[in-house]
């Protein structure tokens, strides 16, 4: 059986370090390994990115510094958002740093995200930093529900590295000696 991590959605922090920049944190139950793989592998990616109600539609990831990402989320009414960048550094299970620019933007300039990948006792904290070109960009983008629908992400996140964790622990299980027998 499967526990939700969505307990851990209240470690869920956005703030404001500056007036370029929102920082979000949040904890994860799991090693850092399977978060960065969650945040850099398509078949992982659509099964959790975006708030309830949205699906990622197209995923497409070259993941090398200098190599593109693009999205398509399509919401529940069937409104499609597309959003692209480029991968700017790469350290595996440490740090991924990439631009992102969304097709119909409505703030000015190419946003620049950080996130960081720290792991302790086999959970991750994640922190991320977006940086906006302006400080009225990043204050349009507070406007949003995005603290909402970033927060339902990282719960589906979350649930996800629960399910991926517990199927290893099944396989691992299944591969002992002697399990499934019969023992009369």
């Amino acid at each position: 059986m499967v526990v939700s991590s969505a307990a851990n959605s209240r470690t869920f922090i956005v703030t404001t370090p500056s007036d370029h920049e929102i920082r979000m944190t949040r904890l994860f139950d799991a090693p850092r390994h399977l978060v960065f793989d969650a945040f850099t592998k398509p078949d992982l990616l659509t099964r959790w990115y975006g708030a309830r109600g949205w699906t990622l539609i197209s995923c497409e990831v070259d993941l090398r510094v200098g190599g593109g990402w693009r999205f398509v989320s399509q919401g529940p009414d069937g409104a499609q958002m597309g959003q692209s960048g480029v991968y700017q550094a790469i350290e595996p299970s440490d740090r991924l740093v990439y631009t992102e620019l969304f097709d119909h933007q409505s703030y000015p300039g190419e946003s620049l995200i950080d996130h960081e990948f720290v792991e302790r006792d086999r959970k991750t904290t994640l922190t991320s930093t977006l940086r906006f070109a302006t400080a009225e960009g990043r204050d349009i983008v507070l406007r949003y529900p995005m603290r909402r629908g970033v927060a339902e992400g990282f719960d589906r996140l979350a649930d996800l590295l629960d399910r991926i964790q517990a199927d290893r622990l099944d396989h691992m299980q299944a591969d002992q000696p002697g399990h499934g027998l019969d023992h009369d």
